[in-house]
């Protein structure tokens, strides 16, 4: 049995602790922290794990043999390089750092320490990213074009946003896809465009909320990424693989199968959350986690640390082209 703590009890943190708690198999829920007095408790309780606002508490208990880091993205390189040093198994969602050298720093702490480092890539562990990959592999070839989307229902609070967030937290998993989906391509160059569609008022603070962005990679292929922080019919988030044999697509809306056929016209159900989407990716990931961490070997193919760094480098670059109108050049580590 792995045990497993939890650092931030959030809205994806208190998800993560019962997909540990209540559906990864050989794995269990030992403590959540969180800093914020009284946070972690009402989970802890519900979960049957032990509550503190110490973090550092969590890592250094010998009890302890694996940590899901899910607090505010600036608290990531730090925690992971702690926990690192403290010879505990990470996992940490993404991004992973807020800027390229934190997230090297990160990455080479983990290595050094020898421990499992993961990150929240969830689309990966997808089950039609994965056949796509699958097929890609077998022999599909290079692709000439590849597609990702992400579209959030809307009600976000300006408070959570600062600019670049779009790229940093959104735009950096259709990097993931794109770069999953091109394996040994390395990109070479992007140009990104980018304005406040959804909220005018948030132009003048530099807060961005709808994003476009092509990635052109060594291998030909062109990659475009979107992304938008209001969609009308719910959560929405799909890629498209074209090459010289064969179109894949994948991801959708809906909710269920059931289409309706009335008098008003044609209606379907569509997901409105990330949770509900990704619901079977987001237990898969971390069920290869633990596996992972009971093993202390990385699964072939799991998002590493060095995926991290080169999604978070893209994404940065596109946030540069809108400021400099311009395409940038990127040096990246291949796919």
């Amino acid at each position: 049995m792995t045990r497993v703590a939890l650092i931030g009890s959030g809205r994806m943190g208190a998800f993560h602790g019962e997909t540990i708690a209540r559906r990864v198999p050989g794995a269990r829920l030992v403590a959540v922290a969180d800093p914020q007095p009284g946070a972690a408790d009402a989970l802890a309780a519900r979960l049957g794990a032990a509550a503190t606002t110490d973090p550092a508490a969590v890592l250094a208990d010998p009890a302890v043999d694996a940590v899901v880091v899910a607090a505010p993205a600036r608290f990531h390189a730090d925690l992971v390089v702690a926990a690192a040093q403290s010879g505990t198994h990470v996992f940490c969602e993404k991004p992973m750092a807020m800027e390229v050298a934190d997230a090297v720093r990160a990455t080479e702490a983990a290595r050094a320490a020898g421990v499992v480092l993961q990150v929240g890539f969830n689309r990966r562990f997808a089950a039609d990213w994965r056949a796509a990959r699958t097929l890609i592999d077998g022999g599909l070839g290079a692709p000439r074009t590849i597609r990702s989307l992400t579209r959030d229902p809307g009600g976000f609070d300006p408070a959570r946003v600062a600019p670049d967030t779009i790229f940093r937290e959104t735009l950096i998993h259709d990097v993931d896809t794109l770069r999953f989906l091109n394996p040994g391509a390395t990109a070479v160059e992007v140009h990104a465009i980018a304005d406040a569609l959804v909220r005018p008022d948030w132009r003048d603070r530099g807060l961005l909320d709808t994003a476009v962005m092509t990635v052109r990679f060594d291998n030909g292929a062109t990659g475009i990424a979107e992304a938008c922080f209001e969609a009308a019919h719910g959560y929405d988030v799909r890629a498209e693989w074209f090459g010289p044999g064969a179109m894949l697509s994948m991801g959708s809306t809906r909710a269920d199968g059931l289409v309706v056929h009335g008098a008003a016209g044609i209606s379907a159900a569509t997901v409105r959350y990330d949770q509900d989407l990704f619901r079977d990716a987001y237990t898969a990931e971390l069920t290869a986690f633990v596996e992972a961490a009971a093993h202390g070997v990385p699964e072939p193919g799991a998002p590493s640390g060095e995926d991290a760094t080169e999604a978070l480098a893209i994404a940065l670059a596109a946030a540069r082209s809108v400021r400099e109108g311009r395409p940038v050049r990127t040096a990246g580590v291949p796919a």
